[in-house]
């Protein structure tokens, strides 16, 4: 995940947020290594996948081979892709070593879960998730192995995303490989999925606000009850029918999942044959919402 440098004031609030996200994220993402991930051999991508099967291997420590692969990777991506990858960065992926490896000398290698692969994989993605999410909310990035999918795009022209998945997959296949157990990629890629899931809520929140698109000959009764009963705003969009050719007029607006219900009966009382397209919402900013001022004070 790509971010560019952005420069803060240091010690002042937004300074002291964005590494209070990371310190917070970083120890949350080391304990779903150390208390979840790192037990059952899952191999959850990224350099710390490549970690675990060493650490299984040749005995060395999770945190500390992470760090190895990081710093370098990390120079080779501000040779190739320029300075985007900012001093936070090399904080969180540092923090996040120093963690896993204080955490397991005190912890040891026993799963918090004894004997639940299966639930151990779930909550050590819910937890790397989260602990990623408030990472990338500080922007700063994961770094590791996300850098060579992005050298990758970079020369390919590949989407990101795919090549993200690609890279991650081949990792997962070198614990299967070196372990020779079908369970370890089948957990492995439960943990992977849930980690994005959970980026996503952390970056997006969870919103039920629902995006309405509304076509009916009825629009200005239909326009009044959305102003005046559920007072929201909306757009009217000018098109044609693709069938009859015939001039449309269309409304865009933004309401709750509670208001969806009310805006649905209106429109059934004013025309039953109106149609609507109704989709999620994940993020709203402006009047009545969340302010766009408000979104990057965060």
């Amino acid at each position: 995940m790509p971010f560019f440098l952005i420069k803060e004031k240091p010690f002042s609030r937004k300074w002291f947020l964005s590494y209070s996200l990371i310190t917070i994220g970083a120890s949350i993402l080391a304990a779903s290594f150390v208390l979840f991930i790192t037990p059952y051999k899952i191999v959850p991508g990224g350099v710390y996948g490549i970690s675990i099967v060493m650490h299984y291997l040749f005995g060395t420590p999770v945190g500390l081979v992470a760090l190895c692969f990081d710093i370098p990777l990390t120079l080779l991506g501000i040779k190739f892709l320029g300075p985007r990858f900012g001093f936070k960065t090399v904080v969180g992926f540092s923090l996040t070593a120093l963690f896993t490896d204080t955490l397991t000398y005190f912890w040891g290698y026993e799963p918090l879960v004894v004997g639940d692969a299966l639930l151990s994989a779930v909550f050590g993605g819910v937890l790397a998730g989260l602990g990623l999410g408030l990472i990338f909310k500080a922007k700063a990035t994961s770094g590791g192995s996300d850098i060579v999918a992005m050298i990758i795009a970079k020369y390919t022209r590949l989407p990101l995303g795919i090549l993200m998945i690609y890279v991650d997959s081949a990792i997962v296949l070198i614990g299967l490989l070196v372990f020779r157990d079908w369970k370890i990629p089948l957990y492995s890629w439960i943990v992977i999925y849930i980690t994005g899931k959970v980026i996503d809520v952390v970056l997006d929140g969870v919103s039920y606000d629902k995006s309405v698109f509304i076509v009916s000959d009825k629009y200005e009764e239909i326009r009044d009850k959305i102003i005046n009963n559920l007072d929201r705003g909306g757009t009217y969009i000018d098109g044609r029918g693709m069938y009859n050719n015939a001039e449309r007029r269309m409304i865009y607006t933004v309401v709750s999942r509670r208001e969806l219900g009310l805006l649905q009966e209106y429109i059934h009382e004013i025309d039953p044959k109106a149609f609507l397209t109704v989709t999620d919402a994940t993020e709203i900013l402006g009047e009545g919402f969340k302010s766009l001022k408000e979104k990057l004070a965060e």
